[in-house]
């Protein structure tokens, strides 16, 4: 997926020559610590609420000592640079340029959630098995012929890798609720299984525990 499948034009921009106060009105109104400043759709940085430092708030934007001219993402490049972008930069919003950098649009947190559940496979039913590996043992074409030989099938997975170790933790979601059987097969192949989860279509409430943790998160 690119990243211009997920930007759109839902928080609007401010101008250089807009003042200070509507910059902040529309951080409260958006609930984002964080707002692209654009003149004639052409991109020129992102203003972040701790350098809102003037006091007096009529001022224009302008007068703002400081911007993060770098902080964007072009639309064509994949959306796992969207997410570096909000993981090391701490971002609420991440502006989306064209090649001539032009601005097209933001990705909020809201659609990055939206997209690891739908990555994850978050509202399908079924189990998940944790397993601890070495990474010489990291293969999934012999992770996935032991879940297909019990009828199921990977939704998604991925690796944990820990710092100055050679272990990582590789998570499955599976599309069958009762994984017994499959932790069982996991272990007559000599994999380590750090923790299974089962999931039932009749008790199951991931999703609503999902969904609930990431309106906790946006309040």
């Amino acid at each position: 997926m690119l990243a211009t499948e997920l930007a759109a034009n839902i928080i609007p921009p401010v101008a250089t020559t807009d003042p200070i106060q509507l910059a902040i009105d529309r951080m409260v109104e958006f609930r984002v610590r964080h707002l692209p400043v654009v003149n004639n759709n052409i991109f020129i940085g992102l203003l972040a609420e701790q350098d809102i430092t003037e006091p007096d708030h009529t001022l224009p934007v302008s007068e703002l000592p400081h911007l993060h001219v770098n902080n964007f993402i072009f639309q064509e490049q994949h959306v796992y640079e969207v997410i570096r972008m909000f993981y090391e930069q701490e971002l609420t919003i991440v502006p989306i340029l064209d090649a001539a950098k032009n601005y097209t649009g933001v990705v909020t947190l809201n659609a990055m959630n939206a997209y690891f559940a739908q990555i994850t496979a978050v509202s399908q039913p079924g189990g998940v098995i944790v397993l601890d590996i070495s990474n010489k043992d990291n293969s999934m074409a012999q992770m996935a012929q032991i879940v297909e030989s019990d009828n199921a099938q990977i939704l998604s997975s991925y690796v944990r890798t820990f710092p100055d170790s050679t272990r990582m933790e590789v998570t499955l979601k599976l599309n069958k609720p009762d994984i017994a059987s499959i932790n069982a097969a996991f272990l007559r192949y000599g994999y380590d299984v750090k923790a299974s989860f089962d999931q039932h279509d009749g008790d199951d409430d991931s999703l609503n525990r999902y969904e609930s943790f990431m309106n906790y998160l946006n309040m």
